[in-house]
């Protein structure tokens, strides 16, 4: 889980660092952020990254929770051996 989060966090680092060249000029960015309608584009983004951040973490943990309980099972049936 730490190397995900840390991934995570690293990406969006260079992602931050691309974003910052002051030479790029582009049009429809600039007329998107004087309409306001940027900041609606980012949020659904965030959304759609949160969402799919909660579904990964919520199939981990079921998966955890399967692995014990297979793990649980096969020690039971070796101890009743």
């Amino acid at each position: 889980m730490k190397k995900i989060i840390s991934f995570l966090l690293l990406q969006i680092i260079t992602v931050t660092a691309f974003a910052q060249r002051p030479d790029t000029n582009v049009e429809m960015a600039d007329l998107m952020r004087s309409n306001g309608k940027i900041y609606v584009v980012i949020a659904v983004l965030l959304t759609i990254f949160a969402g799919l951040l909660l579904f990964l973490i919520s199939q981990e943990l079921r998966l955890k929770r399967m692995e014990k309980k297979l793990n649980n099972h096969i020690s039971n049936q070796n101890n009743n051996q």
